[in-house]
């Protein structure tokens, strides 16, 4: 059986309520709704009505979509999970630039890092806006950040910033994950741990068009070759509602060294009883 991995640490972030394809979600004190395709059952009340709706996110007929405001509220704000900080500001296609249910992930990765007894060298892929990074980095690990985006790499320096990691804990890297890693493997760096959360669609400089489950073998495959001979732990994530956390967990298994696998449900607890948001899906393999 594959098991749910509950983000619920959360003071500062809540799921209010769901359905109808739309979340109700408080951010701080600023209250959004969002689309989730997950969402496919009717809602309990109106979530449009609202009382304390700031904005709610609606999608185009024509593509992309836009925020309907219906009271002020910050362009950005900050919201925090234990001892992070992060900017929140609601941007293009619904995202606010952050995965609340990522929490789970990071506190999985922290102790893993804080027990280890070591100072430990983390790859982290697809990195966006550095949730993964901050984390990882308070708790002491040195994080090598790549993302193909310079505007999403500048947003997880202020996240950095915010929660007061220190400028050396962090190496900024905007560049094409896969083409990163193979320049690594061939000037002999390694990482302690790897961390990945690759697109569900893309295309690259020359027009080449990138497909999660077609690509992720072979990307898994080559990060393989970036570890060091002491690892600690290698996560992949997606968003990709057809690739599920046993595909994931295979892939880890037929291309890591011996060690644990799990696959796993991300979810985050609402204010309704009894319901989880399921948010993705995960693998963590961690060495013997």
């Amino acid at each position: 059986m594959i098991e749910t991995g509950i983000a619920s640490g959360w003071q500062d972030y809540e799921v209010i309520a769901t359905g109808g394809g739309e979340k109700l979600e408080r951010w701080g004190n600023v209250i959004l709704l969002r689309p989730d395709p997950q969402v496919i059952w009717k809602p309990q009340f109106d979530l449009g009505k609202y009382n304390g709706l700031c904005a709610r996110y609606v999608r185009s007929n024509s593509g992309g979509g836009y925020w309907e405001k219906f009271r002020p509220y910050p362009e950005q704000w900050q919201i925090k999970y234990r001892d992070l900080k992060f900017a929140v500001k609601p941007m293009g296609f619904k995202h606010t630039g952050l995965f609340p249910e990522q929490s789970y992930n990071w506190d999985a990765m922290r102790g893993l890092v804080k027990n280890s007894g070591r100072e430990i060298r983390v790859l982290n892929l697809f990195a966006y806006t550095g949730g993964a990074t901050v984390a990882l980095a308070r708790e002491g690990a040195f994080v090598t950040h790549v993302d193909a985006a310079k505007g999403m790499v500048d947003r997880a320096k202020q996240n950095c910033e915010l929660s007061e990691v220190g400028g050396d804990r962090v190496r900024y890297i905007v560049d094409d994950c896969a083409k990163f890693v193979a320049r690594e493997i061939k000037r002999g760096k390694t990482y302690d741990a790897v961390i990945m959360d690759p697109p569900s669609y893309g295309r690259g400089p020359s027009g080449e068009t990138w497909k999660l489950e077609d690509g992720l073998y072979d990307l898994v495959k080559l990060t393989a070759g970036v570890l060091s001979d002491n690892p600690l732990f290698y996560l992949i994530n997606s968003y990709t509602t057809g690739l599920g956390a046993r595909v994931m967990q295979n892939i880890l298994t037929l291309n890591l060294p011996a060690g644990s696998t799990r696959g796993y449900e991300l979810s985050l607890p609402t204010s309704e009883k009894d319901i989880l948001l399921p948010c993705g899906n995960s693998s963590l393999w961690i060495a013997k």
